[in-house]
């Protein structure tokens, strides 16, 4: 069964406003009634055994976007990492990227960076981290971590030029209330290590314990289709192929997650000079 998408709705700066004093001073509330152990501690020693690591260019050329607020995305993604770099994940406790990283403000070194705001690029501090999210949802699908709290992107901003993943493999993330949030429902201790360098980020998991699965992420039932109000979406599923990591037996396919976005560019090609309508 199709999964509609509704138009996008131009709502009102006020609006925007209040309604993101609401949901931020609603996180924050939570995290204080909450039964859920959140994970604090950090350490510079690594755990033994590499689970999964990957890596992202931070620079990208981007046809609109001023390479100043990529510059500036680097910086921010630094301050990041330094939050979370070592962060210990311990049996029955949950990662929140907000509750590591803290709010993104100027005073504390983050920069001004693009964001999406209601269907638009603009500008924001901080603007960016959102990398950083993505990088962290791609490693953590590929181990037995579980994902307790993520949010898809709601739009898909450019083509798949260069495209190394499925789409929509990522998370996007806004302070507060759109987070990124990983259980560890294992008996092992889990490390999550997160650094820039050379204009890249680059990330892994770590763990006490050798690795039990093995996993390999893939998409299914992808599609783009025009809408009656005139755009385009795109969807598609997430599944993976689980493998005992010693004997290399499969295990079956898991699925992820469900993929539903609008897209910011037109999906079809251009019609070839002189070829008639």
């Amino acid at each position: 069964m199709l999964t509609p998408v509704a138009k996008p709705i131009k709502r009102s700066a006020l609006r925007l406003a209040v309604g993101r004093l609401y949901y931020v001073n609603k996180r924050r509330l939570s995290w204080y009634v909450t039964s859920t152990r959140y994970a604090s501690a950090r350490q510079t020693e690594h755990l033994p055994h590499m689970h999964m690591q990957h890596g992202t260019p931070m620079l990208r050329e981007l046809s609109g976007v001023d390479m100043t607020l990529q510059r500036n995305k680097m910086a921010s993604l630094g301050i990041a990492a330094a939050c979370i770099d070592g962060l210990i994940l311990k049996p029955g406790e949950t990662f929140s990227f907000w509750r590591m990283v803290g709010k993104p403000t100027a005073r504390r070194g983050f920069k001004m960076g693009f964001v999406l705001k209601n269907g638009t690029l603009a500008q924001d501090i901080g603007g960016g981290l959102c990398q950083m999210t993505n990088l962290i949802y791609w490693m953590t699908i590929h181990t037995d971590l579980e994902i307790a709290e993520r949010w898809r992107h709601g739009f898909d901003v450019f083509p798949d030029a260069g495209r190394t993943q499925p789409f929509a493999s990522g998370a996007t993330c806004a302070y507060n209330y759109i987070d990124l949030q990983i259980r560890n429902p294992t008996d092992d201790t889990y490390q999550l290590n997160l650094w820039t360098k050379n204009d890249w980020l680059r990330g892994a998991w770590r763990c006490s314990a050798p690795q039990h699965h093995r996993f390999e992420v893939f998409e299914k039932n992808h599609e783009i289709r025009p809408e009656w109000w005139g755009g385009y979406t795109r969807h598609n599923e997430l599944w993976r192929r689980k493998r005992d990591a010693v004997t290399a037996e499969g295990l079956g396919e898991e699925f992820i997650t469900a993929n539903h976005a609008i897209m910011m560019y037109e999906p079809l090609l251009p019609r070839p000079e002189g070829q008639p309508a």
